[in-house]
């Protein structure tokens, strides 16, 4: 772990005990804490080869708790601001799969393993980039599964990272094989005992060696709940329920960051998908709707924190909502509709 600036000479003698390429990632203090989990707020850094690129990776990881979005997630979650973010430089896995699962349903507060994953590195997964696949298993084995589009996958290949299409029939099956979410499940579960509390787990399968690379406490937990009543009307955007409540409010579709003047508080934030850079919106909009991305995903675990509803993987949701004035959001069904 990097507390101070670092020496280059002692990263050089560090990176040459283990094998490349790296990951760089922030640790800071007031991270991945019951509290806040600063999810996608600060830096990580992938695929990082050599010294020179580790000093950088290190360097952009350490200033990152001074941006404009970790100070405002700061300021929301009343969290401390580090203004020289602790950093750990570590292997990194090259994931055949990944994801994240969760020992509790974050949405319902019910006892299960909640289990999200798509092909290559888990970036794909955490940063809402594509619909994955979702696993649910409940006590006595049973596992729900919904099949997501998994239109892409990162991958660091030939000494970089590279995005890349998904296969048609990749697309169309599952990830995980039900013994291998049985697996990811245990593991997350025998996390949960050692911390002593429902967590959030990154993890990677490389080789048909299952890795875990984080642990932290769910955040935005809420009591176990009954879903309320769908409400009246047909949906015009059907997706993931991601982020529980209902709410109405004035659509905003929003393409990319020259679009984030236009938002005023109130307003549902639709978009294809949303990155961290967009997380001050968050704060003044209603409600937040998403083309891609999961219910574990980065953008999700932040609207749970600030408690407005969400909803992810709706499919075309720009275009259809784009003449809409005002909209109806239940993040508990995952539908949009229209306000009556």
């Amino acid at each position: 772990m990097v507390l101070d600036d670092p020496d280059p000479d002692e990263v050089a003698q560090a990176m040459a005990r283990l094998t490349g390429p790296f990951a760089v990632r922030s640790s800071g203090l007031a991270e991945d804490t019951a509290a806040a989990s600063f999810a996608g707020q600060l830096e990580t850094v992938l695929g990082v080869v050599g010294v020179d690129q580790a000093l950088a990776a290190i360097a952009t990881c350490r200033a990152s708790g001074r941006s404009s979005r970790a100070r405002a997630y700061a300021s929301r979650m009343q969290a401390p601001v580090e203004s020289h973010v602790p950093v750990i430089v570590q292997q990194l896995v090259p994931a055949d799969l990944a994801g994240v699962a969760f020992t509790q349903d974050p949405r319902s507060g019910a006892r299960a393993v909640a289990i999200e994953a798509a092909w290559g590195l888990g970036e794909s997964v955490v940063s809402g980039r594509v619909v994955p696949d979702a696993f649910t298993l409940v006590d006595g084995g049973e596992i729900e599964t919904t099949t997501g589009s998994k239109a892409t996958r990162l991958d660091h290949r030939e000494g970089a990272l590279r995005r890349t299409a998904v296969a048609a029939a990749d697309r169309r099956r599952p990830v995980l094989s039900a013994e291998q979410a049985r697996e990811v499940a245990e593991a997350a579960l025998r996390a949960e005992a050692v911390h002593g509390t429902v967590v959030d787990v990154e993890w990677a399968i490389a080789g048909g060696t299952l890795w875990l690379l984080q642990v932290r406490p769910i955040t935005g937990v809420i009591g176990p709940r009954e879903r309320p009543e769908a409400p009246v009307g047909d949906a015009i955007v059907q997706g993931v329920g991601a982020s529980p409540g209902r709410v109405s409010g004035r659509v905003r579709v929003v393409r990319d960051l020259d679009g984030f003047g236009a938002v005023e508080p109130g307003d549902v934030l639709v978009c294809r998908t949303t990155d961290p850079a967009w997380t001050p919106l968050f704060g003044i909009a209603a409600a937040v709707v998403t083309e891609t991305g999961g219910a574990l995903s980065h953008a999700a675990i932040v609207a749970r924190e600030l408690g407005i509803p969400a909803v992810v993987g709706a499919d075309g949701a720009r275009a259809r909502l784009a003449g809409m004035e005002w909209v109806v959001v239940d993040g508990d069904h995952g539908t949009v509709s229209s306000a009556p």
